[in-house]
């Protein structure tokens, strides 16, 4: 028992070290995306009809480090700011499969082959579903509210105010939305790494398109996160996966799940919904196929061909960087309900409640947005029980509702105290 929880700790800090570096420079990257793609640049490229537009939307997409759930009130967004129906269903295909942050982990661990193809599949999945949506959707259930007009882009920020907000998202609001993700798949990782013998799956279920269709059936139900699946793929491919297998899984485990299967069918109707579901099983299978077929050659063990060792110093500075952040990561929010900090010790003037919420970042817009509302003091958003308490002197509470919903999260409690 001790030598089995022995082995898996080693393999749980050995992946934790192979992606450390990779991972702190994605979150870097994540946070300075997230301050330089405006409204008016979405407005400017989604929002007429035709393939180009689709393929800015996925391309757009690929290093954005979004889930499959946090993706749905961001299209909508894009929607109602005047994104077209194609554009749309590409950027919600190609978003959730990669991230600037899950690229730079599938490099670590799976190497260069893999880590090009991954997002290069993302984008085909999102240029196919785009145009046949575009071509076949129909106009049914479209978001369900008009598309916004134009009120401009974001407020202008200083230099220092932009670095502030980049370094808060990149290393405070993206490790909260992962972290946990993320070390569960981690901890998983070591457990199949230690429990399992090398090449059982491959004497188990075999190669494939058999094999493929295993990793599909599990992946399109569960969900899994764009960064936290990279680990699992790469014992999975120690213990006799294919390669193309174990992309099969990274494709359909952050591009679905059921919870943002139901959300599509509501928002976009239908139709989209099996466009979307048909156009990820597809992909996901065709990519699998060639992935093989150019690895065919080598063996799956070329993914394993990792690039020039980094220095043993750097490797595990970034190592205990990183467990500081996930940790902070983890327990800042228990930490922040129990002090109870932002919240004065008076009545709040509205309540209001909002669907659509997913993950912290999600939390953290709608919070954002409604501080910047006239008439409010203090917002105190709580994910769990999806309800935003507004604090302050006579705020416009209609108003409020409109900049939620402009976000793309729906109220489901209108009632304002």
């Amino acid at each position: 028992m001790l030598d089995t929880v022995y082995i898996v700790a080693v393999e749980f800090w050995n992946v934790l070290a192979d992606m450390a570096p990779y991972l702190i420079l994605g979150f870097l990257v994540a946070g300075v995306l997230s301050v330089t793609v405006s409204t008016r640049l979405v407005e400017r490229h989604l929002g007429d009809r035709g393939f180009w537009s689709i393929t800015k939307a996925s391309l757009l997409g690929i290093p954005l480090p979004l889930c499959s759930c946090g993706v749905i009130p961001v299209a909508a967004y894009l929607r109602r700011r005047g994104a077209s129906r194609g554009a749309t269903t590409s950027f919600l295909l190609s978003t959730p499969q990669t991230g600037v942050d899950s690229i730079m982990v599938t490099y670590s661990l799976l190497g260069p082959i893999f880590a090009i193809f991954r997002p290069v599949a993302a984008l085909v999945t999102g240029l196919i579903g785009g145009q046949l949506v575009e071509s076949f959707g129909n106009g049914k259930n479209d978001i369900g509210l008009p598309v916004a007009t134009n009120d401009g882009g974001p407020s202008d920020l200083r230099f220092s105010e932009r670095v502030t907000q980049a370094f808060k998202y990149g290393f405070v609001a993206l490790p909260q939305d992962i972290g946990k993700s993320l070390l569960i798949g981690l901890l998983i990782a070591g457990c199949i790494a230690a429990i399992i013998p090398d090449d059982f799956f491959l004497g188990l279920i075999g190669a494939g398109i058999g094999s493929m269709l295993i990793m599909m059936l599990l992946g399109i139900p569960v969900y899994v996160c764009a960064t936290a699946s990279v680990p699992i793929a790469a014992v999975l491919i120690a213990k006799g996966i294919s390669p193309g297998a174990a992309l099969v899984f990274l494709v359909t485990g952050p591009a679905t799940n059921a919870a943002a299967i139901t959300t599509i069918w509501k928002v976009l109707g239908r139709r989209t919904t099996f466009i979307y579901l048909a156009t990820v099983a597809f992909t996901a299978l065709a990519s699998g196929l060639l992935l093989d077929q150019i690895l065919a050659g080598a063996g799956s063990n070329i993914v394993h061909l990792h690039h020039t060792m980094l220095p043993e110093w750097l490797r595990i500075a970034s190592s205990l960087a990183l467990v500081l952040i996930l940790l902070y990561a983890v327990l800042s929010p228990y930490f922040a309900r129990r002090s109870k900090t932002g919240a004065p010790d008076v009545p709040p003037v509205a309540v209001l409640g909002v669907d659509g919420m997913t993950c912290l970042h999600c939390a953290s817009k709608v919070q954002d947005a409604l501080a910047e509302c006239d008439g409010v003091d203090t917002v105190d958003v709580d994910l769990k029980r999806k309800s935003a308490k507004i604090y302050g002197k006579s705020p416009d509470v209609s108003n409020m509702k409109k900049v939620v919903e402009d976000l793309g999260y729906s109220i489901i409690d209108k009632n304002a105290k």
